[in-house]
């Protein structure tokens, strides 16, 4: 008997299989008639779950920390409530909490930027999103440095914003963190990607940030972005894997909020490949600040760095942060995370660098940001003058530089939130504590394509 003669009798194909098609086989070179094998077969195919059914809503609490200021503030905490109100209907949900950053982020359902939500025995794919473990991470270097120097080094192959690849990496992934990735099943054969896109930091609102200390005056090193395209890969995945668990046990939840339940070989294995990813993020961080750091012949005293879009387990539970940053002690076994955390606002504003507060009506989590009101679309449609006039006079006084040599008008001051109402809305809802600042002197952003 083979898995086709089993297919051809209605059984549904798994790893179940094998052992199946063993006692079928013993039985049936005992002379057992087929009737009794394909009873035995029946007893040792899996039992299906129940159907899990969406919840509602209004069950799960959740809390909002955010205050619109004016018009276009209130229409955005009114689409995050909504889009809130339909992705609180997934059934593993048990609590969530809304950041004074908030914006929607894609379809109806679909967390939003600044959403945090606390799950049962389930990770959500589309809940940490495609750019899987986006980050900052900080060195402190020595005050007499040149933060002119510091840019200059980045921009002379010190990182890579933008398409294309690197004509060439000063930077690889360790050989133990390559072999985990060959040992997991979600990462396996991502190898020479991640080797590729180590050193690199896409675009959008990634950032090579330099600035000083408010408190020492130190030089310090901050830079911005995700997992590239090991953690994009690492996404479709693990959405594909999701959607197979959300057809069977949970088919009226939306596609983009499916899970992998965390009690299965499947969320083992995704657990896994999310630490794998983390770790893999880091170097990419603190590889392109050594480059730098080479180039210039100097040394950190100090470094730490915090992700905003990633899953942490808690008590027993999942805590999914879209563009949110934990803050609490101890959110990761790791000796580069410290007790504070950093929280950009834009180019033209000081890094805060905070004491999380471990607030309850935050689920533990800050702000990652200031967020926008509307679309980088929409803000250029808003922006009537010269790119050059408006460039200058939103960047005026500080090192400002473009990967591409193209302006991205979108990244500007202007396209975001207020950073004074960000920090106020911090303090106001008691998310974290202020410790000190990383005052801007230069940055640089990937810019438009040409």
């Amino acid at each position: 008997m083979t898995g086709h003669d089993l297919i051809a009798r209605g059984f549904e194909p798994g790893p179940w299989f094998k052992d199946a098609l063993m006692v079928a086989n013993h039985m049936e070179a005992g002379g057992a008639p087929l009737s009794a094998i394909i009873e035995a077969v029946k007893k040792m195919q899996p039992v299906e779950p129940p159907v899990i059914p969406t919840q509602r809503a209004l069950s799960v609490q959740t809390h909002f920390n955010i205050s619109p200021q004016n018009e276009d503030e209130f229409q955005n905490v009114e689409q995050v409530r909504h889009t809130m109100h339909e992705l609180l209907r997934t059934p593993t949900i048990r609590a969530a909490s809304v950041m004074p950053d908030a914006c929607p982020a894609g379809p109806l359902g679909t967390i939003p930027v600044g959403g945090v939500v606390k799950a049962e025995n389930a990770v959500h794919p589309g809940m940490h999103s495609a750019d899987i473990c986006c980050s900052v991470a900080m060195t402190i270097l020595d005050r007499s440095v040149s933060l002119k120097r510091v840019l200059d080094a980045a921009m002379n192959d010190g990182t890579h914003f933008g398409g294309g690849r690197r004509s060439f990496n000063p930077v690889k992934p360790g050989a133990r963190l390559l072999h985990r990735f060959s040992d997991n099943q979600f990462l396996q054969g991502l190898e020479d990607i991640a080797k590729m896109d180590m050193a690199t930091q896409g675009d959008g609102n990634h950032f090579f940030y330099v600035g000083t200390l408010l408190s020492t005056g130190e030089a310090v090193i901050v830079t911005h972005h995700g997992s590239r395209r090991p953690g994009a890969l690492l996404y479709k995945l693990g959405m594909n894997a999701a959607e197979k668990f959300r057809r069977k046990i949970s088919p009226d939840t939306l596609k983009g909020n499916a899970w992998i339940p965390m009690d299965t070989q499947e969320g083992a294995d995704y657990w896994e490949a999310l630490q794998i990813i983390r770790q893999w993020t880091k170097q990419n961080h603190f590889g392109i600040h050594d480059t730098v750091m080479k180039e210039l012949g100097v040394e950190a005293s100090d470094r730490f760095w915090n992700e905003h879009n990633f899953v942490f387990e808690r008590d027993g539970f999942y805590y999914h942060g879209k563009g949110a940053t934990p803050a609490w002690q101890g959110f990761a076994d790791d000796p580069d995370v410290h007790p504070e955390v950093l929280i950009p606002l834009n180019m033209a504003e000081p890094i805060l660098i905070v004491r999380g507060n471990d607030a309850a009506h935050g689920l533990g989590f800050a702000p990652h940001g200031a967020g926008r009101n509307y679309s980088r679309a929409e803000h250029n449609r808003r922006t009537n003058d010269r790119t050059e006039d408006v460039v200058e006079r939103e960047t005026r006084g500080l090192d400002v530089r473009f990967w591409t040599g193209v302006p991205d008008t979108s990244e500007l001051p202007s396209a975001y939130k207020s950073a004074e109402s960000v920090r106020n809305q911090i303090e106001q809802y008691e998310l974290a504590t202020p410790v000190d600042m990383v005052m801007p002197y230069g940055t640089i952003m990937a810019g438009r394509r040409r």
